[in-house]
């Protein structure tokens, strides 16, 4: 009898373990792939994943590349995606350290996948095509490693400054050749010109040879320079079939300080949703700006009370827990 109860027991347990996993972001929509100019989860539907991109991996920001920030960013702020945005070019960064930086991006990485949330593994880098070499040894040792896991997107390259896009594109077609000896499938996230603005540009001329490719957009909402023009560029983009992705938005200024003006964020979200554009917002540190969703000295485990958040994260925080249930 003690047997059968046990047997029973974990059965239960079996199950219910499959039904959490089921219900999470990841065991809902599966291996994401580009699929008639769109990103589309495993039934064919875009998911619309929102969620948080981790600040520089250096500075205030390294301290919060822990699983319990990702555990808390999962269950509290209710995200389905992060970025883990590692730092290339600065003192401490990858080009210096990178056995350091390699492991602060496994912790965030690893712990993603056991939350179930998708994760942006960001090469966060202004000049990667003058690290290519070391570009490519990255991505090669993360497709390794993490080859067909669904919660995995690679972002090659943040933010190309104002360079051409023959230069951006030559860089991207070898590091995607790079990633797919290794990973044949899972998607890739590709930058554009004038900080990830220019994709009408990129639209007319896009990577071709590969599958699951998208492009990178990005603004700041507050920004006097970052309002319809900007939308008109990525809206031509989108009409000519280029499949987008903000891997970064913030509520201020492109100096991630300024004004947080709630009258510009609110046309910006909306045009996120009703394009059903997936999303990560910048950034979790404690910074003393505009942008940073922490205040100084806020634990860098989670737990935060709202005394612990900035304006900009008490309000993200809202949304992703009221656009994500």
């Amino acid at each position: 009898m003690k047997r059968v109860i046990g047997v029973l027991l974990l059965s239960i347990v079996f199950n219910l373990t499959l039904f959490a996993q089921s219900t999470t972001p990841v065991g809902t929509n599966g291996a994401l792939r580009v699929e008639n100019n769109k990103i589309v989860n495993q039934n064919g539907a875009a998911p619309q994943l929102r969620g948080i991109s981790f600040s520089w991996s250096l500075w205030q920001g390294r301290k919060y590349y822990n699983p319990a920030v990702v555990d808390w960013l999962s269950s509290d702020f209710n995200v389905s995606i992060i970025r883990a945005s590692m730092g290339v070019e600065p003192e401490h960064g990858y080009l210096q350290e990178p056995a350091l930086q390699s492991q602060l991006m496994v912790n965030v990485i690893d712990e993603a996948v056991k939350d179930g949330i998708y994760v942006l593994i960001d090469w966060h880098d202004h000049h990667s095509n003058l690290h290519l070499q070391q570009s490519k040894a990255f991505f090669a040792d993360m497709a390794q490693r993490y080859k067909g896991v669904p919660n995995v997107i690679y972002e090659i390259w943040n933010e190309p400054t104002a360079i051409s896009w023959d230069t951006v594109k030559n860089y991207a077609t070898q590091v995607i050749t790079e990633i797919r000896k290794y990973d044949p499938d899972n998607l890739i996230v590709v930058g554009s010109p004038h900080w990830d603005q220019d994709v009408d540009v990129v639209a007319a001329n896009p990577v071709t040879g590969f599958k699951n490719i998208a492009y990178s957009f990005h603004f700041y909402a507050s920004d006097p320079y970052h309002q319809e023009k900007l939308r008109a560029k990525a809206d031509l983009a989108l009409k000519m079939g280029l499949p987008l992705i903000i891997t970064e938005w913030g509520v201020g200024e492109a100096s991630g300080d300024g004004k947080f003006d709630r009258k510009l964020v609110k046309p910006w979200v909306q045009w996120m949703e009703d394009n059903k554009l997936s999303w990560t917002n910048w950034n979790i540190t404690d910074k003393t700006e505009t942008t940073a969703l922490l205040m100084p000295g806020a634990p860098d485990n989670g737990g935060w009370t709202s005394d612990q958040l900035t304006p900009a994260g008490i309000y993200i925080r809202d949304e992703l827990r009221e656009l994500n249930k």
